[in-house]
């Protein structure tokens, strides 16, 4: 990256780098159970979040949140030159695993 591009990060980048890891951390669980085979919670269950959901439902439930969370990846303007910037991606994925594994353990 140029070091004009680095100084033009905004927080709003930031923000978007936090939810990039959030929703890039959801896409293992459904994408996993998705293919193989294994039911697992979507928002498409019932009731929503809680009930089962198809096989496929997950694996395209865990594709969507690919692409967004690489869209959002890619807006934030992620780059190992800025630490932060990283810190606060990786503070998203560890945010979303506390969430995803107190909800999954009830």
């Amino acid at each position: 990256m140029k070091a004009q591009e680095l100084s033009n990060i905004k927080w709003y980048h930031y923000v978007a780098n936090f939810f990039a890891g959030m929703i890039l951390a959801n896409v293992v669980p459904h994408y996993v159970n998705g293919i193989s085979g294994n039911p697992f919670p979507s928002p498409f269950g019932n009731p929503p979040g809680l009930g089962n959901s198809s096989p496929l439902s997950n694996v395209l439930w865990g594709a969507l949140n690919m692409v967004i969370g690489y869209l959002l990846f890619r807006f934030s303007k992620v780059s190992e030159k800025r630490i932060v910037s990283l810190i606060i991606f990786f503070a998203g994925i560890v945010c979303q695993g506390v969430i995803l594994s107190i909800a999954f353990s009830r």
